[in-house]
């Protein structure tokens, strides 16, 4: 075994990620644990593409379904989750096998990351005020408020957004919108997944094409009685809102679905630029001949 012990696969959405690591899981004896804090909500499975039992093949997945969709899960709630499931795998002489696309979670997971505190009132009053005035108003507000952290947030990021001006008004200081230099928490070794920018976005059409076959709508409906259009984070994953707003005839089903695509594609592209700008991630084409294999050989010799 690697003196890493703990194997991450990473990249877009849509390139391949999870069939690599439930088919390297399976050579190296490991056990999966996820890193899409929307996977991290029950209910949400055909929205964010959750494997399937079949897709699991056996092999166990951890940090899906865990939290209900009214709960509101900070990113250190899911550090400490996620960590605890890892320090028991390898307690178990298991491989923890780490997949996901969403560059903050992996890092705050792998890495020795820290947090500024949350309050829960601040944040609830700053989330209506998102809801109430929309992402590019709050955005001016950080700008007058903290320039630094404003130029490094995207103006339609509403949820970071909420939380610098939540750090902001908690603290007294600015928020630090640029994480630290990485030092891991555990020695990992990093697969990413590459994938052409135009092969990409048929893939992420084919598979939002996919999620309406299987009963998207029907899946966003049927949260929409559990209260998805009212959680602070859950109801941002993608696909979600704009269902949401068919479902209450603001667009049609036809815009939502294109918005979905959209969205995910632009969600894709800044995966990408997040994880190429990791030198220690090795890169390899998501459909090179015999990945898996080579991924396995890669992790044991190192």
């Amino acid at each position: 075994m690697s003196p890493a012990a703990l194997l991450a696969i990473v990249g877009p959405t849509a390139s391949g990620k999870s069939a690599l690591a439930v088919a390297v899981a399976g050579l190296v004896g490991g056990e999966i644990v996820g890193t899409d804090s929307m996977q991290a909500y029950r209910g949400m499975d055909i929205g964010t593409a959750t494997p399937t039992r079949e897709e699991q093949r056996g092999i166990p997945h951890h940090m899906i379904d865990v939290w209900e969709i009214d709960q509101s899960v900070t990113v250190v709630d899911f550090q400490n989750a996620a960590r605890e499931v890892i320090d028991a795998i390898k307690a178990a002489d298991k491989t923890p096998v780490v997949v996901g696309g969403s560059g903050l979670y992996v890092r705050a997971v792998l890495e020795e990351l820290e947090f500024p505190a949350t309050d829960p009132q601040v944040r609830a009053h700053w989330e209506e005020q998102l809801t109430l005035l929309g992402a590019p108003a709050l955005h001016a507000l950080l700008a007058e408020r903290d320039p630094l952290a404003a130029a490094a947030i995207e103006i339609t990021n509403g949820r970071r957004i909420v939380r610098a001006l939540e750090v902001n008004e908690i603290t007294g200081e600015p928020f630090i919108a640029q994480l630290p230099e990485p030092v891991d928490h555990y020695p990992t070794i990093r697969v990413g997944l590459r994938i052409d920018r135009d092969v990409l976005d048929a893939r992420i059409e084919q598979r939002v094409d996919a999620m309406w076959d299987a009963g998207f709508v029907d899946e966003v409906h049927r949260l929409q009685q559990t209260g998805l259009a009212y959680s602070p984070t859950a109801r941002l994953a993608l696909g979600y809102e704009p269902i949401l707003r068919f479902l209450t005839g603001e667009i049609s089903e036809a815009q939502a679905r294109q918005i979905t695509i959209d969205d995910t594609r632009k969600f894709a592209r800044r995966q990408q630029r997040w994880f190429t700008k990791d030198e220690r991630i090795q890169w390899w084409d998501y459909n090179a001949d015999g990945l898996a294999a080579s991924v396995v050989e890669l992790f044991t010799s190192t």
